[in-house]
């Protein structure tokens, strides 16, 4: 039988509000995990709190990850509570601008809330995991992470660098039973998806509907994916059944990567 079953275990997401975030909320309570999560929107972080789940616990707190003090003021939170078992990287935007355009502040700015937010709680909750000789880290980077965009560059080398540290996380402390894997999203049906998929139909006529159909069509398995399907493999790597997965940068992305 695969054990996935996550009761007693302390989990950690940050930038829960929507979409993947909150998938991995719900789906981490519903297997048994005790669930602490981020957001900025006091209203969305109590709606997901009120969220019924079949096993753990929900908390929200919130906080600014793109905010050095605002982290920082989450961790101690959180570690004031108790250690961590699971640690879910998920915060981030992903903003479409030109290169040419993008000020030091926009890459600083950026990767203080995609990266540093990674770095800072990884750092914080890492020490605890390795005194209990268990632990997982889960970095949730992205296809542009692996496959360049030239739409999405400085987003896309943020992602890039959490695969890296993912990978030399999982070198290092590996042998401490701490588990460190990265998941690559592909188009997932986001709130994200949906605006850019808006501009792409403001541009072209064609209403958002169309233009999500259209881009899903390109998916080998001919749709965008789901949030939940996301999370199912998060909460995977998070269990005692992926106990020899480690180092790992794992695609959800309905087979769109052509690489061998």
């Amino acid at each position: 039988m695969i054990d996935l079953d996550l009761s007693g275990k302390r989990a950690v997401v940050t930038g829960a509000s929507l979409g993947i975030g909150a998938a991995v909320v719900k789906t981490l309570a519903d297997h048994g995990a005790d669930v602490v999560f981020c957001a900025r929107n006091q209203a969305a972080i109590d709606q997901l709190a009120s969220y019924p789940s079949d096993g753990g616990t929900i908390h929200g707190h919130v906080a600014d990850m793109g905010d050095q003090a605002s982290t920082d003021a989450f961790i101690q939170s959180v570690a004031g509570a108790g250690s961590v078992d699971i640690l879910i990287n998920n915060v981030g935007a992903s903003p479409s601008r030109n290169f040419l355009y993008m000020s030091d502040d926009d890459w600083r700015d950026l990767n203080e809330l995609n990266l540093m937010s990674a770095v800072r709680c990884t750092r914080a909750f890492l020490p605890d995991m390795r005194k209990k000789k268990w632990g997982r880290v889960v970095m949730i980077s992205s296809s542009a992470g692996k496959y360049p965009n030239a739409a999405l560059i400085d987003y896309g080398t943020t992602k890039a660098a959490m695969i890296s540290l993912s990978k030399s996380l999982a070198r290092k402390y590996g042998a401490d039973g701490v588990l460190v894997n990265a998941v690559l999203p592909g188009l997932i049906h986001t709130a994200m998806w949906e605006r850019a998929a808006g501009e792409i139909a403001d541009a072209s006529g064609k209403s958002a509907d169309e233009v999500i159909a259209s881009n899903g069509r390109g998916v080998p398995v001919g749709r965008y994916g789901t949030s939940e399907e996301v999370a199912a493999l998060i909460v995977f790597l998070s269990s005692k059944a992926a106990s020899y997965v480690n180092g790992t940068s794992i695609e959800v992305d309905g087979g769109q990567a052509g690489h061998i």
